[in-house]
């Protein structure tokens, strides 16, 4: 019996359907063309740009993991864009987010995920960010490695298995998820010099910290120390003991201002 062998894609040579592909869970239609707009104006136009929502208008049908997890399936565009409907482009353009990635291109051909506000530690938190009043907030040297980033723009290689948690749930946390399954994958993510209008502050209610407590007691259990065995070898996996302790409030507290004053050092 002839068997099928399938042409492999060279490295590098994948074609797109689009540059892009926009992604977006929407509540408020208005809200969503008005961002939609915003794109299209600074450059993201129809021709060169997928748009995608997830219609979340009467109820929730999806939430954030499951609904940006279906964007990213049906993806078509070399990156991917995930953003907040309550966003506009009203700053920086298509070309400043080119330049951008044209940056973390020569700097960092592993990075996967990019933003315009995150973490690169405890107390150590960077934004590139415009509000409704007027308010542009900018901290931190771009482009900056970072550990999670803010949920209101997250741009994505479209790269195959990079996905949120199928085991999680919500509308908070997605960022920190998606950076952590870049990082298991050998991937690295940055907070980029990308100015755009937010109009909210976020809302950390509490489902923020149900998700929080869920997204920890994920990786807990994913990071934990255990012993491996295959078919032709044992292993052991050593992770932090110290977990539990160090989710305490107080040991919080401490090392952000550890951090703190490191980063006042330096």
């Amino acid at each position: 019996m002839q068997g099928l062998i399938a042409e492999a894609t060279p490295v590098g040579k994948k074609i797109y359907e689009f540059d892009y592909t926009i992604g977006t869970l929407v509540t408020d239609k208005q809200e969503y063309e008005e961002m939609m707009d915003s794109f299209v104006k600074a450059g993201f136009g129809l021709d060169s740009c997928q748009y995608f929502y997830i219609d979340n208008t009467g109820k929730n049908q999806f939430d954030a993991y499951s609904g940006l997890n279906l964007v990213l399936q049906q993806a078509q565009g070399e990156y991917v864009i995930l953003c907040h409907q309550d966003i506009l482009l009203s700053f920086d353009k298509r070309e400043e987010l080119e330049y951008q990635i044209q940056q973390l291109r020569e700097t960092d051909p592993d990075w996967a995920v990019a933003g315009n506000a995150g973490a690169a530690g405890p107390n150590h938190i960077v934004y590139q960010i415009t509000y409704p009043d007027g308010t542009f907030m900018s901290k931190g040297n771009f482009p900056l490695r970072v550990q999670s980033l803010d949920e209101n723009f997250l741009l994505l290689k479209n790269l195959p298995g990079l996905s949120f948690s199928a085991d999680l749930t919500g509308f908070h946390l997605y960022g920190a998820d998606i950076c952590l399954q870049a990082a298991a994958k050998g991937y690295h993510c940055y907070v980029i010099d990308f100015n755009i209008l937010h109009k909210s502050r976020g809302n950390p209610d509490e489902n923020f910290v149900i998700c929080e407590k869920n997204l920890v007691k994920k990786y807990n259990r994913l990071f934990r120390d255990r012993w491996i065995q295959t078919t032709t070898t044992c292993f052991h996996l050593s992770g932090s003991l110290t977990g539990f302790v160090n989710n305490n409030a107080l040991s919080l507290f401490c090392v952000r201002m550890w951090n703190g004053l490191k980063k006042r050092k330096n």
